[in-house]
This record gives structure tokens, sequence and C-alpha cells, in this order.
């Protein structure tokens, strides 16, 4: 693959190099992004805005945990991490498993994690 110089062809005209990120190829479906769709993403960047919920998604990209792993891993009160997993379970991002007396909380796909580590990472970067 040859490489592009600033004098390229124009965006969208033939001969165009293809960049094939997801961001790229949300963007040119533009007005076939239901309304919908938009306010489901809104929620759950919204379910994904707290610091403390942050925290507890790149805890359960390594392994399911249950909540007083939790609680001792990130060092917050058992009723916080609660009320923060229940947020998280209510938005889809979590799910939990019955395991006796404790429920086992993990991801409910690797999406959610990519979501979160990037935008760790593009916070990072900028410091």
């Amino acid at each position: 693959m040859g490489t592009v110089s600033s004098g390229a062809v124009p965006a969208g005209l033939p001969g165009e190099a293809e960049v094939h990120s997801p961001a790229r190829q949300l963007s040119s479906q533009g007005p076939t992004t239901s309304a919908k769709t938009l306010s489901d993403a809104g929620d759950l960047l919204r379910a994904l805005a707290a610091p403390v919920r942050i925290a507890i998604v790149l805890q359960l990209r390594d392994e399911d945990r249950c909540v007083h792993e939790l609680v001792d891993a990130l060092d917050v009160a058992q009723p916080l991490i609660s009320q923060h997993l229940r947020v998280l379970k209510t938005a889809g991002v979590v799910e939990g498993e019955r395991r006796g007396r404790e429920v086992v909380y993990r991801l409910v796909d690797d999406h959610l994690a990519h979501i979160v580590v990037d935008a760790v990472a593009h916070v990072q970067e900028g410091k």
C-alpha cells in the first residue's frame, strides 16, 4: 500500500485511502444512526462516567470478581461498590452470577472494557 501525500484525492472521491476504524465507519453512516441508538449510547456513557465505575470496569477486565474483592482492590466501602455495580448492571455493562453466598460480577463483553481503557489512555497521553 502506498503512502498518501498532502495532495491526496479529497475524501469521498474515488481513490481515497480507506480507513478501517470504528469511528470512521460510524461517521459514514451519519443519518442512518437512529435517535434510539444515540440515546442508548448516551445512557451507556453516563453509566460509565463515575470514577469508581471506571475502576470497577478496569478490575473486571482482568478477571471476574465478587463485591468483597472489589472493596479490597479499590479501597471503597461495600455499600458504595454495591451501588455502583447496580448502576452498571442496569446499564448492561456487568452481570452477576450467584455462587453460594456471593455474587461474582463480570463484564458483559470486551467492547465495554475497550471504551474505558481507551478513555483512560487518552487522558494519560495528554499529561
